[in-house]
């Protein structure tokens, strides 16, 4: 794995530093080509639903970029975040806390056991689901857990290369996937399945978002990973390279992706 331990360093790095957080998830917003259709499907969602007061759960908060995007752009919403690792709950707690953010709240949750009964009117999954094995049980519990006409929000690796794994590589470069990706059928039928009438259903990082990802993010935490000298050189490498990269991420944004390695649902319960 590769990914993952890089993930884990900027997590030490922001713990404890608010301003370095907030920082940081600027920086996500902007070189995550992901956060750009995340957050773009929330600003539709909430449009959509109508009304100021949402209730939200944030399925997989990590670090709790999406828990504050939602808590400072819509902060009449009343947000519940889980995750089921304690050290990213922990953090958030004081992070959240520190910023006076009460209407967000933290739990350790496991998606697969989750008895939440007509709670909610969205929820937000990013990123999640190609951990989990038993995914239709997670959809069943999201139903279960939205009110009548709510929203389900999610982000997750296409069946095309999602989760970089090729088959001339001994191991993805991300790592910890338990699928490799969605398709827009599997996806469909899962989610009809349980009783969810799909709203949106696009792929993401195609041609250009793909190449974007790999000029602006994995090669660099390749490099990182090669050798700590070479993170010195991290800066000259974005300086060069990131806006060819924001010019990639641009024309994926506004293209319809016809294939890509990334996927976006949205349905809602009916």
């Amino acid at each position: 794995m590769h990914y993952d331990p890089v993930k884990d360093i900027f997590a030490s790095f922001i713990r404890k530093r608010p301003l370095f957080r907030k920082v940081f998830f600027k920086i996500l917003d902007v070189v995550f080509l992901r956060s750009w259709y995340v957050r773009r499907e929330i600003r539709l969602a909430v449009k959509e639903l109508g009304k100021k007061d949402l209730s939200v759960y944030d399925a997989g908060t990590g670090f709790g970029q999406y828990s504050y995007f939602i808590a400072t752009k819509f902060p009449q919403s009343k947000i519940r975040a889980i995750d089921v690792k304690e050290e990213y709950i922990a953090d958030c707690k004081e992070f959240f806390s520190s910023q006076k953010l009460n209407h967000v709240s933290f739990n350790i949750e496991d998606l697969t056991k989750i008895e939440h009964t007509e709670k909610f009117d969205l929820i937000i999954c990013v990123d999640v689901m190609e951990h989990i094995e038993d995914d239709v049980k997670v959809f069943k519990n999201f139903f279960t857990a939205l009110k009548p006409n709510g929203i389900v929000i999610i982000n997750t690796p296409s069946v095309f290369g999602g989760s970089d794994v090729h088959s001339h590589e001994e191991e993805s470069f991300i790592g910890e996937h338990f699928r490799t990706g969605y398709s827009k059928e599997d996806f469909t039928q899962k989610l009809e399945s349980v009783g969810f009438k799909m709203r949106k259903l696009n792929y993401t990082y195609g041609f250009w978002g793909d190449k974007a990802w790999r000029l602006g993010i994995k090669i660099p935490i390749l490099l990182a990973n090669f050798s700590k000298l070479l993170i010195l050189i991290l800066p000259i490498y974005y300086l060069i390279t990131f806006p060819f990269t924001l010019i990639l991420m641009f024309l994926d944004f506004k293209s319809d992706v016809e294939f890509g390695t990334g996927i976006i649902v949205s349905a809602r319960k009916t």
